[in-house]
């Protein structure tokens, strides 16, 4: 990040402040198709998409040089059976079936690749139908299960990612995932978790995605307030009928997706199809990830609210069903924020040398992005610190404390302004 475009940042989000961070923005009647990676910096994709949270696409000259692309596929364009079994054969990895509706998702199973390989030959053979459903492998670890060198490499618009870096400092989980299967298999409506960003690539196949902006998912909920399982269905028509029609896109194979924070969407494979996708939260949509972090606890809240008077613990416990829930409480996020914080402490109190982070934009962190993530920490933080239900939390034994870590990041915000 270069110094234009932090000032360019911080003046937009000192215009949202008081706004709901997840509130309804203009919406675009199409989603950008980005075609030259020479005339594509990583300013015009902060400005142009990541700050206005709105869709792109990017063609497959960004990953010509991934090696997923040239050893898992085949020369016609195919999964590569025989390469995928030989390196990844014995990995344990979770698969869906997407015949099968369990809420708004599909059940999953575990059983090695070469078995799910073995299902997905004996599934073509058969015209694309089984007795054991439409299965699609989801959620594969790669990268936290074997080794990812070569596989691909992370593009430098989506290199400040804060979620894989506070699990990668944990080395406990990642949010970077596979998945694959054969055309049918699909992903019901949803958003992303923890409303972060996410990027998905087509290593091969094509797929169909259904976006809708924030704010227009509510016009779906049936009378229960549930959101739909499927978009697409009949049913739903008349629901459809109540908000924009989906921005569509067709992604076909080497590109890549950019969806953006709290966007609904629904994704189908057209073809037989691998994909990597990363799940990334930075200072961009860090306010949509602590508005969400909200709304899960007042839904856990009204949940048991009948235990309140009577339940020893009451606002732990629901700390801790939240935490079951949703994958995260309000300790955790603090615990994130504070991860974070004090690696960009580090790096603004190390002495650098002149411009460091300014010309090799987008291949680091330098300190104009770091003085940008402390000012998104230190609003957010600001916020966390003042909700009741943190107030609630035991922070005697937090190192920091978090009024302590706040005090702190406010006086480096101050001092960095001219930075």
């Amino acid at each position: 990040m270069d110094r234009e475009t932090r000032t360019f940042a911080e003046r937009h989000f000192r215009g949202l402040r008081g706004r709901d961070p997840c509130g309804a923005s203009p919406t675009p009647d199409r989603v950008d198709f980005i075609e030259k990676p020479d005339s594509f910096s990583y300013a015009d994709f902060f400005k142009g998409y990541l700050l206005p949270n709105v869709p792109c696409v990017f063609s497959s000259a960004f990953t010509e040089g991934w090696g997923s692309r040239r050893h898992w596929v085949t020369p016609g364009g195919q999964p590569d059976f025989d390469y995928l079994l030989q390196n990844y054969g014995d990995v344990v990895v979770p698969v869906a079936n997407c015949g099968v509706q369990e809420y708004n998702a599909n059940p999953k199973e575990h059983m090695p690749l070469r078995e799910y390989i073995s299902y997905w030959k004996e599934f073509i053979q058969q015209d694309y139908s089984s007795s054991r459903g439409c299965l699609y492998l989801k959620d594969w670890h790669l990268c936290r299960d074997c080794s990812a060198e070569g596989v691909f490499t992370l593009p430098m618009y989506f290199s400040s990612d804060w979620l894989n870096e506070y699990w990668d400092c944990l080395d406990e989980d990642d949010y970077r995932f596979v998945y694959m299967g054969p055309a049918g298999t699909w992903s019901p409506f949803h958003a992303d978790i923890f409303r972060s960003f996410s990027w998905s690539v087509n290593i091969c196949g094509r797929k169909k995605w259904f976006f809708f902006p924030p704010g227009q998912e509510e016009a779906l909920r049936d009378s229960h307030g549930s959101l739909p399982y499927d978009v697409t269905a009949s049913t739903l028509l008349d629901s459809r009928q109540h908000c924009s029609p989906p921005l569509e896109v067709t992604q076909e194979a080497g590109e890549m997706v950019f969806v953006p924070s709290g966007w609904h969407h629904q994704v189908h494979n057209l073809e037989d199809t691998i994909s990597i996708n990363h799940n990334w939260v930075n200072g961009c949509n860090l306010a949509n990830m602590w508005h969400f972090l909200q709304q899960e606890l007042r839904a856990v809240q009204r949940e048991v609210s009948e235990w309140r008077d009577t339940m020893p613990d009451w606002h732990h416990h629901c700390q801790v069903i939240m935490k079951s829930c949703s994958g995260i409480n309000f300790e955790e996020f603090y615990h994130f924020l504070k991860v974070i914080a004090e690696r960009r402490l580090l790096l603004l109190t190390t002495e650098t040398g002149p411009g460091e982070g300014e010309g090799n934009e987008g291949a680091g962190l330098g300190t104009q992005q770091a003085a940008f993530d402390i000012s998104r920490i230190a609003e957010v933080l600001a916020s966390v610190v003042a909700h009741p239900d943190f107030e609630k939390l035991d922070t005697s034994v937090f190192s920091p404390r978090p009024e302590e870590l706040l005090q702190q990041l406010e006086e480096l915000v101050a001092t960095t302004a001219s930075l």
